[in-house]
C-alpha cells in the first residue's frame, strides 16, 4: 500500500497553527467560569466583533456542521425551507443535520457557476407562489469562499441578499473558508451591512483546533440562542477551549496572514498545473479536470486528492503547505499528465 506523502483532499488535514496553540496554552491557566462565561471567551468575542466592525452575539461550536445547522434552524421553521447552492455543504455534506436541528426544515438547491448561486435561478425560486404542498423559502444560505473555491464580490453577494431581504427572508453566510476569501480581497466589514443575519466564521480549516464562531447580527435571533446551543449539545462546559483559538487567530492577524499563504500556495500550484482548471483559483483550492487513470497514477505516487460532485479533482492548500511540497507535487503532476 502506497504511503501518503501529503493529503490535499482538504485543508483540515493540517494541525493547528503555532499562534493557536500558544493561545490554548495561555487559556489553560487557572480556574474560570464555565459555559462561555469566562474572560477568554469574552476576549475572543471582542476580537471577532472588532474584526467585523459590528456588534453581534458571538458563540462557539465544535464543528461547522453544528454551526450551520443551528443557524439555519434559527432562520426557518419546520414547515419552511432554506435556499442554497445545489452543491453547498449544507445541502450535500451534512447528513440531514439542518433538517434534524430544524425539526424538518427543507433545503432548496439552486444551480450556478463555481458554487455561486445564479441570480436568475434565485429570482425564480423567490417568485414561486406559496402552496400547501411544498415548503416555502424562508432563508437564503450563501458560502464564501464557495465549495469550488470561487470568491463572491461584495456586489455579487448584495445582488443575492437584497431580493431575499426584501421578502423578509433571513440570510446565513457559511464562512468555513472566509479567511481565504478575505485574504483574496473580500472586505470582512461589509458583511453586517449587507443584511446577513447569522455568519459562521471558520476556524478549523483556517488553522485552529476544532472551533467555529457563530456570529448572530440579528439581535431578534439572539434571544434563546444559548438554549438552542445547549439543546444541540454545543454549549460546552469548558467553553474557553473553543474560544481561545480565536485569540490566536485574530490578535495579530494570523487568520488572514496564514490564509494568504495558503492562497499563494494554490496560485503556485495553479501556475505549474498541467491539467485544465475547471473553476477560478480565487482562494486556496484548485479544481482540475483529471481522468481516473491519471487520478490513480497520482495516488500511486502518494498524493491524496478528492473528486468532487462535479467530477473535478480538488487540491486544497492549507496554512501549513510549503513551496517545496508544492514544487514536488507539481513535478509528479507533470510526470503523469
Amino acid at each position: 500500500m502506497t504511503q501518503t506523502r501529503y493529503d490535499f483532499a482538504s485543508d483540515n488535514v493540517a494541525g493547528a497553527m503555532p499562534e493557536v496553540m500558544e493561545a490554548m496554552i495561555a487559556a489553560n491557566a487557572g480556574a474560570v467560569s464555565g459555559y462561555g462565561a469566562d474572560p477568554v471567551s469574552a476576549r475572543a468575542a471582542d476580537l471577532i466583533r472588532e474584526a467585523l466592525g459590528a456588534d453581534a452575539l458571538i458563540r462557539f461550536t465544535a464543528s461547522g456542521t453544528a454551526a450551520n445547522a443551528l443557524a439555519l434552524a434559527a432562520l426557518a421553521r419546520p414547515h419552511e425551507a432554506v435556499i442554497a447552492h445545489e452543491h453547498a455543504h449544507v445541502v450535500t455534506d451534512e447528513t440531514g443535520a439542518p433538517g434534524f436541528f430544524g425539526a424538518g426544515l427543507g433545503l432548496i438547491g439552486l444551480p450556478g457557476p463555481s458554487g455561486k448561486i445564479d441570480p436568475a435561478a434565485l429570482a425564480t425560486a423567490l417568485s414561486q407562489p406559496e402552496s400547501g404542498h411544498r415548503q416555502p423559502p424562508a432563508a437564503l444560505s450563501l458560502t464564501q469562499a464557495t465549495e469550488y473555491g470561487a470568491v463572491y464580490s461584495q456586489a455579487e453577494l448584495e445582488a443575492l441578499i437584497r431580493p431575499a431581504k426584501d421578502l423578509g427572508h433571513g440570510v446565513h453566510l457559511d464562512g468555513a473558508r472566509l479567511a481565504n476569501a478575505v485574504a483574496a480581497g473580500f472586505d470582512l466589514k461589509s458583511i453586517a451591512a449587507m443584511g446577513v443575519d447569522i455568519l459562521i466564521m471558520g476556524g478549523t480549516k483556517a488553522g485552529a483546533t476544532p472551533s467555529e464562531a457563530v456570529v448572530v447580527f440579528n439581535r431578534d435571533l439572539a434571544r434563546g440562542f444559548d438554549a438552542r446551543l445547549k439543546h444541540a449539545g454545543q454549549l460546552v462546559s469548558k467553553g474557553r477551549y473553543l474560544a481561545a483559538p480565536w485569540i490566536g487567530l485574530l490578535q495579530d492577524g494570523a487568520w488572514t496572514r496564514r490564509a494568504a499563504h495558503a492562497n499563494a500556495m494554490a496560485a503556485r500550484l495553479a501556475a505549474a498545473m498541467p491539467f485544465r482548471l475547471r473553476h477560478p483559483a480565487d482562494a486556496n483550492g484548485l479544481f482540475v479536470e483529471m481522468d481516473e487513470a491519471a487520478h490513480r497514477r497520482l495516488q500511486d505516487k502518494g498524493w491524496a486528492v478528492y473528486r468532487c460532485l462535479d467530477g473535478s479533482v480538488r487540491f486544497m492548500c492549507s496554512w501549513a503547505v510549503t513551496p517545496e511540497l508544492i514544487d514536488t507535487l507539481a513535478a509528479d503532476l507533470k510526470a503523469i499528465a
